[in-house]
């Protein structure tokens, strides 16, 4: 008993250390990143994240613009979700929301947003890149033109109408040039903004293994004419073919450093699945400003302290015991939050406090069936296992009860676009899972080895020492 007690120490003990160091606000090493090897490189800085109401920044909500006749699906909304979460996770964006909001509609935050016109410009793009026959005369860079263009390699709404008319991905332009497409963006495997040797900023692109051979052939067969590449309807480029660009090329034009990113950006990401459009826009400025939430920590430690003393005063030895464990459950949980991550916002702050409450109630319901059984005449070993068995039940069906309602506001939350909603659900529930392992594991191995080296028999003076 005493060695897998100590075995189980060790672990607490480690995952105290690891937590620790995952919540303190300094640069992690390279090991520590790559424990949340799902997370983003891009966002992986293993710091916890801010809400809009913390920080501040930009909310946009988007809604479907689809051809008369035609619905849209949930996979649809989806894949369109994942795609734009793609986007602006690319701008460096820390930790942005993007959810879906009923079935037609896409809700985004973009928490510290600092480039205001880039952002909806990416968000709305729909990035359709084709790569047309430039001909002898080709139209001149920002030029608005048609193309031949019809369906997409993945136009998941329907291909026709109710009436059997073909839809277009791309509509028509009346009284402009019709130009011959060769290719979609849809071979594209890469594109990054890079610098050209003598400082131009452009686009580096790679070719898809699967089209490189009809690609090649295509620019090989035509060395020393124009291939437009042409981004909904408007001609970026139209450089001369002047080698065989099999595995990839450059997409060069008069951009700046924004431009060019924001391109490869798009095209890294694929287009949208469905026509979307900005329905609203909101600048959302911080509730609490950093004074306020510099404040606002110090007010939340020194209520924990206030409580681990009262704990320690009023349960003695046994209190310390369990002020040590809600200590490794407020290290643990602010960890889960930046790994997973989390964004914390005011209402999830709410349900973050609510379960360290939640943690301390479970302790005591421990501590007061440890003094129960220590007052009926059982021994203090007797007694931790008779406190934690006993104990037990309550503290499982009042947390089932709360988690039972936390799924129903999740599920709400989910549904409605209720973000708030959802993120004060989704942080009570992961500190009730968590207080429940804290008080029934970790304070169950402090208490076992803090008291199954006493005499068999708990005496008068054992008796005063946890308070009884």
């Amino acid at each position: 008993m005493r060695e897998r007690n100590l075995i189980n120490l060790t672990i607490i003990i480690l995952l105290a250390v690891l937590s620790a160091v995952i919540v303190a606000p300094i640069q992690k090493p390279d090991f520590v990143k790559n424990i949340a090897f799902w997370q983003d490189d891009r966002a992986r800085d293993l710091q916890i994240k801010q809400g809009l109401d913390l920080k501040g920044g930009l909310q946009v909500l988007m809604s479907t613009e689809l051809p008369a006749g035609t619905t849209v699906t949930a996979d649809q909304m989806e894949t369109a979700r994942q795609i734009i979460e793609n986007r602006v996770n690319g701008l460096g964006v820390t930790e942005p929301v993007v959810q879906t909001q009923g079935e037609d509609r896409i809700l985004i935050e973009l928490p510290g947003i600092t480039n205001r016109e880039l952002a909806l410009d990416l968000i709305k793009q729909t990035g359709q890149l084709e790569f047309v026959d430039g001909g002898s005369n080709p139209p001149a860079s920002g030029t608005k033109i048609s193309t031949t263009f019809q369906t997409s390699r993945a136009l998941l709404y329907p291909q026709t109408t109710p009436g059997g008319n073909p839809i277009s991905a791309t509509t028509p332009i009346s009284g402009v040039r019709v130009l011959q497409t060769a290719f979609t963006g849809e071979i594209i495997a890469t594109a990054k903004a890079g610098l050209s040797q003598v400082g131009q900023n452009l686009v580096d692109f790679t070719i898809r293994v699967a089209a490189q051979s009809p690609f090649g052939e295509y620019t090989s067969s035509r060395i020393g004419q124009t291939m437009c590449i042409v981004l909904d309807h408007e001609v970026l480029s139209c450089p001369v073919i002047r080698a065989n660009l099999s595995t990839g090329g450059q997409i060069s034009g008069n951009y700046d450093r924004e431009e060019a990113n924001k391109l490869a950006l798009t095209l890294s990401y694929g287009s949208l699945p469905v026509p979307l459009k900005i329905e609203t826009t909101r600048d959302v400025g911080a509730t609490l400003g950093a004074e306020s939430i510099r404040r606002s920590v110090i007010a939340g430690v020194i209520g924990l302290l206030v409580l681990l003393v009262f704990m320690m005063l009023y349960y003695r030895v046994p209190g310390v015991i369990a002020a040590a464990s809600i200590v490794f459950f407020t290290l643990v949980s602010l960890a889960l939050f930046v790994l997973i991550p989390i964004t914390l916002t005011l209402p999830g702050i709410a349900g973050f406090v609510l379960s360290i409450a939640t943690a301390a109630d479970a302790n005591i319901l421990v501590l007061e069936r440890f003094k129960e059984e220590l007052r009926s005449g059982r021994t203090i070993r007797a007694s931790v296992e008779a406190a934690f068995q006993r104990a037990w039940p309550s503290i499982r069906d009042s947390n089932i009860s709360t988690l039972l309602t936390c799924i129903i506001l999740l599920f709400f939350g989910n549904t409605f676009g209720a973000s708030a909603v959802r993120g004060f659900a989704l942080n009570l529930i992961l500190g009730i899972l968590l207080s429940m392992f804290s008080a029934m594991f970790v304070t169950r191995t402090f208490m076992r080895l803090a008291f199954f080296n006493q005499p068999s028999e708990a005496t008068e003076q054992r008796k005063a020492l946890l308070g009884v």
